[in-house]
């Protein structure tokens, strides 16, 4: 049985109505995982401490993930937005995996499949949006349908329990990731830039406590300490900065990433809005006399950088003790053992993902406007006739302003 969960239900006090229903969740839990460290690196780090070891271990493997993100980058929007989908099915790969090893021991049908088919029916619906395929997710649907035809006699309740399970990791995975490349269109700097941060606040916070961590901070992670959290939000604030200061000056980077129909590609050139155009900004009276400078020259995105970098310093480590619970339930160290001295990508992620809904809304609300390219293209899109009664409406709205003549005569 899930020996933890029936050890806390004893201590507060439970009913033989409770007993009942917690037998039929039994089953064997999930096998905890390990790392599994390559062999070369076990037999150069063989003289060290299990604690040096890890430290070395995991900072090698992060060079190597730092490395990688690097290349990714610089092969383009397209290849991200396909690596952030290979990452979101693995991900929701480990998440089903833990479920599927407590629901596999009632040879209860088709879990593993209703969970594949919901997973590919939402990403479809959220991430192709073609119209040839808004039909798709509907003949996907048919899972619904496959579950309701699945229930067992006496075993509703867990069936429904595990339905539940399969939602809320489609919640926490595939909407996320849908997130994820909506901020990618609207300029990679707005996926660089958070992704970062997080990276940076996760290495820094763990640097900070290894040699500085003395008072633990939360109990779900006994290795987290204040030391590291304080020293992490820091760090990550002054690199997202410093970070921001140097992509801003990229068209690469600021422009929203479009689709081109005529070379079938995406392509990245704009005129870099204000958001990215240096400007000179008066410093305090009060930090006047400590910096010795009257006005400083910035961009104004680094004043938003200033708003990511702290959410990802003190809302985005909730996603890891969220995760840490999780895993806590289930009495297992990390969701799977695929990166050496890190466990699962979904214990590399699982702060990205909350990360990936802040920034989405910070656009929404402080960020975007109106597309005059996106206008558009939907006005190219409707009949020739719908066409010209725009046309003659925006006409006579720019002669009652005043400014149709004034084009005119340019």
């Amino acid at each position: 049985n899930l020996q933890e969960s029936e050890s806390e239900n004893k201590l507060d006090g439970e009913t033989a109505s409770d007993s009942e229903s917690k037998s039929e969740f039994g089953g064997s839990p999930p096998v905890p995982t390990s790392d599994d460290t390559p062999e070369v690196l076990n037999r150069a780090l063989s003289n060290l401490s299990s604690r040096w070891k890890n430290w070395w271990v995991r900072g090698i493997l992060t060079l190597a993930m730092i490395t990688f993100f690097f290349i990714i980058i610089y092969l383009g929007p397209m290849v991200l937005m396909m690596i952030v989908m290979c990452v979101q099915i693995k991900c929701f790969h480990e998440i089903i995996t833990i479920g599927y090893n407590v629901y596999h021991s009632y040879d209860l049908p088709w879990f593993r499949t209703l969970s594949w088919v919901q997973c590919h029916g939402k990403k479809y619906f959220l991430l192709l949006r073609i119209p040839s395929h808004h039909l798709l997710p509907f003949g996907l649907s048919s899972g619904f349908c496959m579950f309701v035809l699945s229930l067992v006699k006496k075993r509703y309740r867990l069936q429904f329990y595990m339905f539940g399970w399969t939602h809320v990791t489609l919640l926490i995975v595939v909407t996320q990731s849908h997130l994820i490349i909506h901020n990618l269109v609207e300029g990679m700097i707005w996926f660089i830039v958070p992704i970062s941060c997080v990276i940076c606040n996760d290495i820094m916070a763990y640097m900070f406590g290894f040699f500085f961590g003395r008072t633990p901070l939360i109990k779900l992670s006994p290795k987290k300490t204040w030391e590291g959290f304080i020293g992490g939000f820091f760090a990550t604030v002054l690199f997202g900065w410093l970070l921001s200061y140097v992509m801003s000056g990229y068209r690469c980077f600021t422009c929203p990433v479009e689709f081109n129909n005529d070379t079938n590609s995406f392509t990245v050139d704009c005129e870099p809005s204000e958001l990215f155009q240096l400007q000179e900004y008066n410093i305090p009276l009060v930090l006047q006399s400590v910096v010795g400078w009257k006005t400083v020259r910035m961009y104004p995105f680094q004043i938003h950088s200033i708003a990511l970098s702290t959410f990802a310093s003190l809302i985005g480590p909730f996603g890891g003790f969220f995760a840490s619970g999780f895993k806590r339930a289930f009495k297992i160290k990390d969701f799977a053992n695929t990166i050496p001295g890190h466990g699962g990508i979904m214990d590399r992620f699982d702060c990205q993902y909350l990360m990936a809904t802040f920034v989405n809304v910070y656009i929404a609300s402080f960020i975007r406007g109106p597309n005059p390219s996106k206008l558009i293209q939907q006005f190219l899109t409707l009949r020739p006739d719908q066409q010209l009664h725009i046309f003659n409406t925006l006409k006579a709205h720019l002669v009652d302003k005043g400014m149709l003549g004034g084009l005119e005569d340019a």
